[in-house]
């Protein structure tokens, strides 16, 4: 099943946001903004079906892949 998609507009005030307390001159940080994150999603999604247990988001899945190879 597809991964749904989560309502990401909504803050919390008790932790800031997670791109914030990250150093944005680490390496893994500068390689995640390189990726072209939507073709990845565009070619998995038909290998997706709508029945079943939903799935881990793809992001999630091609990035864990990257991070074994590296």
């Amino acid at each position: 099943m597809k991964a749904k998609k989560k309502n990401c507009n909504q803050g919390n005030f008790l932790y800031p946001d997670l791109l914030k307390q990250l150093n944005p001159h680490h390496s893994l940080l500068q390689l995640a903004k390189q990726i072209p994150w939507q073709h990845f999603d565009d070619e998995f999604t038909v290998y997706y079906s709508e029945k079943g247990r939903p799935a881990k988001p793809i992001r999630l899945m091609v990035g864990l892949m990257i991070l074994k190879q590296l």
